[in-house]
């Protein structure tokens, strides 16, 4: 018979969530939101931003967003944190609105850290190769089609 199991004391438990949670946000988030803002102010200082927003200026038109949006789906499809990363930064310089983040949010969340997803994920579970593409594709229309509906909601 083994010894009865004690309860834990709430603060202990409270105690534990907090170092985890400060380990994840010190370890995974801060990087990659960091990694973001250098990658908005490369872009901006060598003009590849506002070429990025030439580029995709049409499709992002679709969804009410400027063309520089985009560099807010790529950053999220890498790295979730690194999408939101991008997002504030373009928000900070002026490019997104309130609104453009709102329209953003559900995209981000829909196709975010793929890249990440399929070595860490996909791979390791033995999921045939031949379907990642499929599985990729869905996300995306999703993210898309999120975009296009909470431009008509707002």
């Amino acid at each position: 018979m083994s010894a009865p199991q004690s309860n834990p004391v709430i603060t202990d438990v409270f105690v534990e969530g907090a170092r985890k949670g400060w380990s994840i946000a010190t370890s995974s988030t801060l990087p990659n939101v960091v990694m973001a803002f250098i990658i908005i102010k490369a872009l901006e200082i060598t003009g590849a931003l506002k070429g990025l927003g030439l580029i995709f200026a049409p499709l992002m038109g679709l969804f009410g967003l400027p063309g520089e949006a985009a560099a807010v789906l790529i950053g999220g499809w890498m790295s979730m944190g690194g999408g939101i990363g991008v997002a504030i930064g373009l928000f900070d310089k002026g490019i997104l609105t309130g609104e453009h983040l709102a329209i953003l949010a559900p995209a981000i969340y829909l196709m975010g850290s793929q890249v990440q997803y399929l070595g860490r994920i996909l791979g390791v579970i033995g999921t045939r190769a031949t379907r990642i593409p499929l599985m990729i594709g869905i996300s995306v229309i999703n993210a898309f089609l999120a975009m296009l509906l909470m431009r008509i909601i707002l």
